[in-house]
């Protein structure tokens, strides 16, 4: 119940911004983002901007949560690879969403602490330490990949480890910004791919990305 109305203000902000999908908005209104950032942070937990976590990263602005997440159009049972773990917020998101969640973070300590704080917080997701560029093929196809850094170009593999009818999210640019891409795989050969507005996110890195 901490911070009740403080979530609530929050979601009322992105529902003026213009989120609609229902699911999404309860999702972010249900998950404590205080638990995602250092307890100094906490005042600041359900402002729409993004903030500082460990290793020169960041929790991205919950507005840029809630587009990526919105187009991705989760319904609850879709199995979604996230690239770039993180805090493990948007993880979190998705779970509340319904989604069956793998995800992959190249930075060992934030890993550790994202799969901690998931596992206590009781969100079931599957995890790994590893150049999320590759994707996981593993446990493809996915209906949904939802890559949460900024990529120079889109890597061909996150594509084809989608199932057919399955969306790709990814911001694509330079390290200045990016333009939101959403690929869609209409046939086994087939891709139909939009465009939508910038944002600004930190480098994809790895062998598919921006290199090491």
């Amino acid at each position: 119940m901490k911070f009740k109305r403080q979530r609530q203000e929050l979601v009322n902000s992105l529902h003026e911004k213009g989120i609609r999908d229902e699911l999404v908005l309860s999702a972010i209104k249900s998950v404590p983002r205080h638990k995602f950032i250092d307890s100094a942070l906490h005042m600041r937990a359900y402002e729409d901007t993004a903030l500082p976590i460990e290793l020169g990263q960041t929790i991205s602005q919950p507005f840029t949560v809630a587009v990526q997440t919105e187009m991705l159009e989760i319904k609850p049972g879709d199995k979604v690879l996230e690239i770039g773990t993180g805090s493990g917020y948007q993880a979190a998101v998705l779970c509340e969403m319904g989604a069956e969640v793998y995800s992959v973070e190249r930075h060992r300590g934030l890993y550790e602490r994202a799969r901690s704080l998931l596992g206590e917080l009781g969100y079931r997701t599957t995890l790994k330490c590893d150049d999320g560029t590759l994707g996981w093929s593993a446990y493809a196809p996915y209906d949904g990949i939802i890559v949460t850094a900024g990529a120079p170009l889109i890597p061909n593999n996150l594509k084809q480890q989608l199932s057919v009818g399955g969306r790709l999210v990814i911001p694509v640019g330079d390290s200045e910004k990016q333009l939101m891409y959403r690929i869609v795989r209409v046939s086994e050969d087939e891709f139909e791919e939009e465009r939508f507005e910038h944002f600004r996110f930190v480098p994809l890195i790895g062998k598919k990305g921006w290199g090491e």
